[in-house]
């Protein structure tokens, strides 16, 4: 069952739910509006003729800061990874979906392309893969609003949530964009 705003609020007053900083004024009837961070990841593509699973990308990706009032420019086709500015924790009975803002959708600003689950357990700045499908460059700006999150009540508690010693967490307390790790699976 996906949380209302009333049990949004419920759910930070008693600790099960963070989002910090929280503004209540990003509450809507059954999800939180998250706004953009300041540090995104660009891709290099200069570097490598292709990208392997097998292998770290740490040295294809350059990190680019923003300062307020500046925008990040998002040209057409372009993929890079973002940050949310407010970090989400969730305890071990519940789970986020992340999704974008519909605004920015009309402008073909995609936020996540598959990534939009977090795991019950798990405290980040969510990272945000953000695509341009449109035809036209989009200025994004620090601190706008740029994604929703919305909340379901698990069954039952996990038992190991994300973060959990025997897990193994590979994004557990994110607190910028980060590149992929799926080399860590081979």
């Amino acid at each position: 069952m996906v949380l209302s705003d009333r049990d949004i609020k419920k759910g930070i007053a008693e600790g099960l739910i963070a989002v910090e900083p929280f503004d209540i004024a990003m509450v809507q009837p059954a999800s939180v509006d998250l706004r953009l961070g300041n540090k995104f990841l660009t891709f290099r593509s200069s570097s490598r003729g292709a990208i392997d699973v097998k292998e770290p990308v740490d040295d294809i990706m350059e990190e680019v800061l923003v300062e307020e009032g500046v925008p990040f420019v998002l040209h057409p086709g372009e993929f890079v990874l973002g940050v949310t500015f407010e970090k989400v924790g969730l305890s071990a009975g519940i789970v986020g979906q992340l999704n974008g803002k519909s605004s920015l959708g009309r402008l073909g600003i995609i936020v996540h392309a598959t990534a939009g689950f977090i795991d019950p357990g798990n405290h980040l700045k969510p990272t945000l893969e953000l695509h341009n499908i449109g035809k036209l460059p989009v200025n994004l700006y620090w601190k706008m609003p740029i994604a929703q999150i919305s909340f379901t009540k698990l069954s039952s508690e996990a038992e190991e949530p994300y973060g959990a010693p025997t897990r193994k967490s590979k994004y557990f307390g994110d607190e910028g964009p980060t590149a992929s790790k799926m080399h860590l699976n081979f």
